[in-house]
């Protein structure tokens, strides 16, 4: 009785302890569970898969299922295959695209992209028959480069040591190349995924700084569909929908919150450039804080990692999911209309 009660008061101490802040410390807590970076540890990787960790494990899962398939779109600025991998064939399916680490310090949501294709390798009957209705196509790490810090400039400015970049290779945000196409990677994308498929939705996964909020809480993330006036209605409430069936599956599982991010109008942009030119609904989902960066306000700490690859893999399944049985075209998109836009705590860097 004696070690029962005293487990049950250290229980109590355990809980009270993390609601507890210290006099005269303000703090807007965050969901998920792991905390800003604090500048006294240390930015690790080992949760994350390099770029060669990575292309052994898309060969490897792709190879034992018939369901998909593996194939390079171009080389980067310094020689790295760019991979697609796809899961579906059938052309009167619809498509939806998952777009993953344009910015090579954001990739956590590559982590949650390669955890989703390893659940498509398992030929289960549930898989077969997701195959039967729609048609995925994966595009993991379109800034290697990037993510490998390989670049041709220097890096001593960023906080982990630049162990990654925002940018790619010659120092060009890929995110702002969806016009002119001046990089290799870029025009890989356009020429070998975007105008090769007849695609119907593509979410554009990111991470933005760690200090936007809502209500004082920090949020796990945030979207945004097409803004550019040149979008036609009917995609941007195909956009709408493809965010009201993100945000319930996130909002579902309790540990997310969802903000609306604060976007611009450029088509330089995937969000709206490729709906613009293409003429497919097109989502923003940004994740919160980024593995490594010139500021330590936008570095969120790795104990985060769980979470956030956990938010990325709930939502490319649920829009799966939600495309394949239809349901997608009932959702109420009205709640975009009440959805808080995030304020940040400080200047953001995103999109």
């Amino acid at each position: 009785m004696a070690k029962a009660w005293m487990k049950a008061i250290s229980g109590l101490f355990l809980i009270l302890s993390l609601f507890v802040v210290p006099s005269g410390i303000q703090q807007a807590f965050a969901v998920g569970n792991g905390p800003n970076y604090n500048g006294n540890e240390t930015i690790k990787k080992e949760r994350v898969k390099n770029y060669e960790e990575m292309v052994s494990f898309l060969e490897h899962v792709t190879s034992r299922s018939d369901l998909l398939e593996l194939e390079t779109i171009g080389q980067s600025v310094m020689g790295r295959d760019l991979f697609l991998v796809t899961f579906g064939t059938n052309p009167d399916n619809p498509t939806i695209v998952f777009l993953t680490q344009q910015h090579g310090n954001e990739e956590m949501v590559t982590e949650g992209a390669l955890n989703v294709i390893k659940n498509l390798s398992t030929n289960s009957r549930q898989v077969r028959e997701l195959a039967d209705s729609v048609n995925v196509l994966f595009v993991p790490r379109l800034n290697p480069d990037g993510a490998e810090a390989d670049v041709l400039f220097e890096l001593e400015d960023y906080v982990g040591g630049g162990l990654l970049t925002r940018t790619n290779a010659n120092g060009v945000d890929l995110n702002r190349d969806h016009t002119d196409l001046t990089q290799p990677e870029t025009r890989a994308l356009h020429e070998n995924v975007l105008q090769k498929y007849d695609i119907d939705y593509l979410i554009d996964f990111h991470h933005q700084g760690t200090s936007q909020a809502i209500d004082g809480r920090y949020v796990s993330g945030s979207m945004l569909y097409p803004t550019n006036s040149s979008v036609t209605p009917e995609v941007v409430e195909g956009s709408k929908q493809l965010g009201k069936v993100v945000y319930d599956a996130v909002e579902a599982r309790g540990f997310g919150l969802i903000g609306r991010y604060n976007g611009g109008t450029a088509n330089t942009i995937a969000r709206n450039g490729l709906a613009s030119t293409y003429g497919f609904s097109t989502l923003l989902f940004e994740m919160r804080g980024m593995t490594d960066h010139s500021r330590e306000e936008a570095v969120l700490g790795q104990k985060s990692n769980g979470y956030l690859i956990k938010q990325a893999e709930i939502a490319m399944t649920a829009a799966m999911e939600a495309i394949a049985d239809g349901s997608i075209l009932e959702a109420d998109t009205s709640f975009w209309d009440e959805l808080p836009l995030q304020r940040p705590i400080g200047e953001e860097e995103g999109e």
